[in-house]
């Protein structure tokens, strides 16, 4: 099957927004609108905080930066601003302009095709659709796991099986495509491609887990065409970030074998610590830096910090914990969800969902607590912060108010958010495994048959 298009794009334009500017005299007007413009027509273009352009959000760091948010949530099932349905799928929902960006696999055809979906934010109505061929060779077949990432007008977006799309974000037309499984000869994880692009100046860069020092690749994000490749890796799940150190960028990556710091521009080495998994690669949560401490956590092989000093390219070791197997756990054997590392403490959630805090110095286990999420294996929480509080979407698919702190967790409200289904994991009822976006004072989550929007504005109320 080829790629199909289906557009439609009603974006209200510029002057409608302005018309009320008609009974004032013009040069005034000018005046008033000339700032407003200037932006229009920079070159970064309008900046907006309250968007989630890519995976966890403006920065890649699960921080929700929107004020004039709701102080607790009412009980039972969340009123819906919108519902649309959608296919099955892992990829968390990106916010962008106005518009919602999210991926599934096709429920009518599911064993043929992808899609990439763009929705109005405000309506949940369909903008456009790309649909294009991807025969899955792997397990857990429920659908597209990555994020969509939009940066200046395009939408960068992987599919589990490596097809790589540049989007006119806007109409959906394809600017370039790349079959990165054919190119890089992609020794393909059992679980597919999950790493979400991630933009730095020029270059989109994607953990490919390509042969021939390919694990990591950077393309040029207007042509698609490779700038470098670096790490004769395994590849994993997780999505690359970038720290600074000596007064320069670095590009962190965890890949199936070690967790290293690169040169975004060009893809040398600049420091790397072995992390080879006991039984298989399974880093799937981001690495999470706090001051000079990088930490990582794994469901098989336990919990990773590092020290990376902020005046030198270079990296240790602070400890490294690891039970006996996946259930006799001390630290943090972590699965799915990003673990938060702030105040010199760790929290995240372990291998059946016992959620967990750690002191960042030593690795010792301060306090567990098992009410956040039912016990299951693989049980997933998904966090971000927000002020003094953390956002949690556990895998039932409730929506928590919380406080974390030294002394224990404390959920200051929860509510039903959406119904957990069974495409990506037929066990325990259902899951849902995709991370929500948080922008227009509102979430926006998924499941594997619906997207929806709820508000979450103080003023709404």
């Amino acid at each position: 099957m080829g790629e199909v298009a289906m557009v439609e794009d009603r974006t209200p334009g510029i002057l409608p927004r302005i018309k009320w500017m008609k009974s004032i005299p013009s040069w005034h007007a000018l005046a008033m609108v000339f700032p407003f413009l200037c932006l229009l027509w920079s070159p970064i273009g309008p900046l907006r905080a309250d968007d989630w352009p890519q995976w966890r959000g403006p920065n890649r760091d699960g921080v929700w930066k929107e004020t004039g948010l709701v102080q607790e949530l009412p009980p039972g099932q969340l009123s819906y601003a919108w519902e649309t349905e959608i296919g099955p799928g892992y990829s968390g929902p990106t916010v962008a302009e106005g518009r919602v960006y999210v991926m599934d696999r096709n429920p009518k055809n599911r064993d043929a095709t992808e899609r990439i979906h763009c929705f109005d934010s405000q309506s949940g109505k369909s903008l456009w659709i790309l649909e294009y061929a991807a025969e899955y060779r792997i397990s857990y077949t429920a659908g597209p796991r990555a994020s969509v990432t939009i940066d200046h007008g395009k939408a960068y977006c992987v599919g589990a099986m490596g097809h790589f799309h540049c989007l006119d974000a806007k109409s959906g037309a394809v600017l370039w495509k790349r079959d990165l499984e054919k190119d890089y000869d992609i020794q393909m994880p059992i679980w597919g491609i999950a790493a979400s692009p991630l933009i730095y100046g020029n270059l989109v860069i994607q953990q490919v887990c390509g042969s021939g020092n390919a694990c990591m690749v950077a393309l040029d994000k207007d042509t698609g065409s490779e700038v470098w490749r670096s790490l004769s890796d395994r590849g994993s799940y997780s999505s690359p970030i970038v720290i600074q150190q000596a007064s320069q960028d670095v590009l962190v990556c965890w890949t199936g074998d070690s967790l290293s710091g690169l040169d975004p521009k060009t893809g040398k080495v600049l420091w790397g610590h072995s992390f080879p998994p006991s039984r298989m690669p399974i880093g799937i949560g981001d690495p999470v830096l706090s001051g000079e401490q990088l930490f990582v956590s794994s469901f098989y092989d336990g919990s990773l910090m590092l020290r990376v000093p902020k005046e030198k390219l270079s990296s240790e070791v602070l400890w490294r914990a690891v039970g006996p197997d996946e259930q006799r756990t001390q630290s943090l054997h972590a699965m799915i969800g990003t673990s938060i590392l702030q105040d010199n403490l760790v929290f995240g959630t372990d291998s059946y969902g016992e959620f967990r805090c750690l002191n960042a110095t030593t690795g010792e286990r301060l306090w567990e607590d098992k009410t956040a999420v039912p016990k299951a294996r693989w049980a997933t929480i998904h966090m971000v912060r927000e002020a003094d509080r953390v956002w949690m979407f556990n895998e039932r698919g409730e929506l928590m108010i919380t406080k974390l702190s030294r002394e224990g967790l404390q959920i200051l409200s929860r509510s039903q958010l959406i119904e957990p289904t069974r495409e990506q994991l037929g066990q325990r009822g259902g899951v849902c495994w995709s991370h929500p976006a948080y922008a227009e004072k509102s979430i926006f989550a998924r499941n594997d048959r619906k997207l929806v929007r709820v508000s979450l504005d103080a003023a709404a109320d």
